[in-house]
């Protein structure tokens, strides 16, 4: 009898396992929807760059000079006593993303700053000569704010898991002549993934360290766009590298988007007066005196291009090389 009796109760509990197992399937919330590009990342940044090349043929960009100089990482994620500012490798990753993307878009030369000592010590053992270029641009800024999440919900026979990570960027355009920032600027970014088990089926939620990259990266990119139009409304200019018997030379060629046909403008150098208001020197607007026209280039790359002029209008005879400067025509 007692028997029969636990047989009844094993075939009521297998009687019941669908209806458990129904209700540990509705704790369950409902997955991330993931959408899959109809193109993969490769593939949108080669469409990418050649519409930056199609455009480059139409209306040539006139790249301006900047370097990223200080970048650090200003949060507690990522730091111990027994690595300083200089190791810390968060700051360094922020400024070789934003360099990266500057590089990308084609509109700049991107000149290395927070290297310079290696690569000046390079140069000395093959016994070449570093040339150190000026900028028109230096970009300084930090990591301000980083931190990860993560939450989780559980069921009768069902859980998940779901790590975010969140971060912040921050920047300052520096005019390199006198050292005022001109524009700043912030940018945000977030990364999750979740994972869920089903009765004892589906994924396991371990630490996924790359949410730290693909947050820094998503912060950066909420800000390099007004980074790069900041920089490209700075002025263009170039200067004489020679003028005489041979021919016409400027600095500057095919990496700068300069190209044969291109007309640019000759002005003098303003006078440099010192303002009592401000205390800056200021250099007061200067004369237009001809216009030049782009016959070839020459160089190989942006170190040792420039290119070949001839003068359309007006003239520059009379003029120390020196006292002149060539920017954008109207």
């Amino acid at each position: 009898m007692k028997l029969s009796k636990v047989v009844q109760g094993w075939a009521r509990l297998l009687l019941l396992l669908p209806t458990l197992t129904f209700f540990g399937c509705a704790s369950q919330p409902d997955s991330v929807a993931t959408r899959t590009p109809e193109q993969s990342v490769q593939e949108q940044k080669a469409a990418q760059s050649a519409a930056l090349q199609a455009a480059r043929e139409h209306t040539p960009t006139l790249k301006r000079k900047v370097a990223i100089g200080r970048v650090t990482n200003e949060t507690i994620h990522g730091r111990s006593l027994l690595r300083d500012d200089a190791g810390n490798p968060l700051g360094k990753q922020v400024a070789d993303m934003l360099s990266q993307k500057l590089v990308e878009s084609g509109q700049f030369l991107v000149i290395e700053r927070p290297d310079i000592d290696r690569l000046e010590a390079e140069a000395n053992r093959t016994g070449s000569e570093f040339n150190t270029v000026g900028v028109d641009t230096l970009i300084i800024g930090s990591l301000v704010e980083f931190g990860r999440n993560t939450t989780g919900t559980k069921g009768f026979w069902s859980k998940s898991k779901k790590q975010t990570a969140n971060a912040t960027v921050a920047f300052r355009l520096v005019d390199s002549s006198n050292g005022v920032a001109y524009f700043s600027a912030s940018g945000s970014g977030e990364a999750s993934t979740e994972t869920g088990e089903v009765a004892f089926v589906g994924s396991t939620a371990s630490y996924d360290g790359s949410l730290n990259d693909a947050a820094i990266d998503a912060a950066i990119s909420d800000v390099v766009d007004d980074i790069i139009q900041n920089l490209s409304d700075r002025p263009w200019h170039t200067e004489f590298l020679s003028a005489g018997p041979d021919g016409i030379f400027i600095s500057g060629g095919k990496s700068q988007g300069i190209k044969p046909g291109m007309r640019l403008k000759v002005e003098t150098l303003g006078k440099i007066v010192k303002s009592s208001q401000t205390g800056f020197n200021i250099r007061l607007p200067g004369k237009q005196v001809a216009s030049i026209k782009v016959v070839s280039n020459f160089g190989d790359n942006e170190t040792n291009e420039g290119s070949m002029v001839t003068i359309e209008s007006g003239g520059i005879s009379g003029y120390a090389i020196s006292e002149l400067r060539i920017v954008e025509h109207d």
